[in-house]
């Protein structure tokens, strides 16, 4: 019973995020969930970490590409 309305918990909260917010975000929180279930049974608290260190990364990369853009083209006259 616990295990469906944690997966009814999870769908909802997927569903509610949009994509611009999730990139980086779903994938760490399966690799933070399966990490903190193998550390002691805590997936929920390893989803949400990863999640955040997911995001955190995926924003990081966005800049350095953003960056990297703009340094590429030649400026104009």
């Amino acid at each position: 019973m616990t295990r469906i309305l944690v997966g009814a918990l999870a769908l909802t909260a997927l569903a509610w995020t949009g994509a611009a917010e999730a990139k980086g975000c779903i994938k760490g929180a399966v690799v933070g969930g399966v990490a903190g279930h193998y550390a002691g049974h805590h997936g929920l608290l390893g989803a949400a970490a990863g999640c955040a260190v997911g995001r955190h990364r995926a924003n990081k990369q966005a800049r350095q590409d953003n960056e990297a853009a703009g340094q590429a083209q030649p400026a104009a006259r």
